[in-house]
């Protein structure tokens, strides 16, 4: 199994913008647990950053047939990209969006997120273990997955 995590614009920043909403920690360390993770449950794991919305798209794009699952803050984005939210939905994998702040308790331009609903599910408000709790909700999607592939498999073998 592999996942894609996608971070978003200014998400390169972490660790030194507003760490009043945002706290110190940095990307790459952000990364570097969700490898562990990754590793302890044998799941491959790919990370991309960018600050351009069309390479954003690009990778979603490039995850159909690839990986079995996508981690995403689209940062910004969230708020204003429908070709993001268009590829999302395109590719027809699990996607978890994810937000280190909660988005419902800042600005109200930031309470509707347009991606969200085209995704598996949203995490957001608890800080940088929210990239964490995103690696569980889609370790839980690939056993449920699982799952039910073996319960076609136990169908067709008794046919």
């Amino acid at each position: 199994m592999k996942v894609v995590v996608i971070h978003g614009p200014n998400l390169n920043m972490l660790g030194i913008r507003e760490q009043n909403i945002y706290g110190p920690i940095k990307l790459e360390e952000i990364n570097k647990q969700m490898k562990t993770v990754a590793e302890q449950n044998k799941i491959d794991i790919e990370f991309f950053q960018s600050n351009l919305e069309g390479e954003i798209i690009d990778k979603i794009q490039e995850c159909l047939g690839e990986a079995d699952g996508i981690i995403i803050n689209p940062a910004a984005y969230t708020h204003t990209s429908i070709a993001i939210r268009d590829a999302i939905a395109a590719i027809q994998l699990p996607v978890i969006e994810v937000h280190i702040s909660n988005i419902h308790r800042r600005e109200d331009f930031r309470a509707k997120s347009l991606t969200a609903p085209v995704c598996s599910g949203q995490i957001s408000g608890f800080g940088p273990f929210g990239y964490h709790l995103a690696m569980m909700a889609i370790l839980q999607i690939f056993t449920e997955i699982q799952a039910i592939k073996n319960q076609q498999n136990a169908k067709v073998k008794q046919n």
